[in-house]
């Protein structure tokens, strides 16, 4: 499994909110060029990038800063936030090597669809993100985790297999921010019954135990934030999981 260090971006700064609300917003006095940097020296290959300026308004006034962060760091970037035409996808995979669709994997399927067949599956992700029902099951959330939806995460992941679906970002959004540990029932589930697609876990990373019981499920990947951001796991404690350490 591989750790992948996660900065979300705001107004040019780095910040965190806690389960998507914009209201309960932790600024953080660091500069995201020189996070990166650190995250690169410990051996990290990849970084995930939200734009919460292009996930709220549908504008990515980050695009200039996005590159900036890449060339300091030598990383390559996986980019979400405010992907709703396939303009805004051209523009995000100009400043980035992967990007992350979420809500118009649900509203608008068959264009996600065409897209994976036309850009390919290594530079197009599904950011499915989900909330249990009372029965356990896991529903997807949309627009900013505002929408809930009857659709299961397995009927969504289903629905993009033909078009050669690869890499699946899934959240709990219970748990996103939260630091009460990852859902490893779900993740577990969600790679028995899909074990070829290269799924990435988010939400609720706390500690290096975290990540070895992530490992145990099978995931590809894991993202993490705040428990990076705030120094709560050393960088000698995930050097294993990362390919550069």
């Amino acid at each position: 499994m591989e750790l992948i260090p996660a900065i979300d971006i705001r107004g040019g700064r780095c910040v965190r909110l806690l389960r998507g609300e914009f209201e309960r917003e932790t600024r953080y006095e660091v500069d995201p060029r020189e996070l990166a940097r650190e995250y690169r020296a410990a051996g990290a290959r990849w970084l995930h990038i939200v734009d919460l300026d292009g996930a709220r308004d549908g504008e990515r006034g980050n695009a200039d800063l996005i590159r900036d962060i890449a060339a300091a760091a030598d990383l390559s970037i996986q980019l979400g936030g405010g992907i709703r035409s396939e303009a805004s996808l051209v523009a995000a995979l100009d400043c980035a090597d992967r990007a992350v669709i979420g809500s118009l994997a649900v509203t608008a399927p068959d264009t996600v669809a065409g897209w994976l067949e036309r850009f390919g599956p290594e530079r197009i992700a599904l950011g499915l993100d989900v909330r249990l029902d009372r029965a356990g099951t896991a529903r997807v959330t949309t627009h900013g985790w505002t929408v809930d939806n009857d659709l299961s995460l397995d009927d969504a992941i289903a629905g993009f297999t033909a078009a050669g679906l690869r890499h699946v970002l899934c959240t709990d959004v219970a748990r996103d921010g939260a630091l009460a540990g990852p859902n490893l029932a779900l993740y577990r589930s969600v790679q028995a019954a899909w074990p070829t697609i290269a799924l990435q876990a988010s939400g609720g990373i706390r500690i290096a135990a975290d990540l070895e019981a992530l490992a145990a499920t099978g995931v590809a990947a894991a993202i993490s934030g705040k428990a990076l951001l705030e120094k709560r796991i050393r960088f000698e404690e995930i050097r294993p999981f990362l390919p550069n350490a």
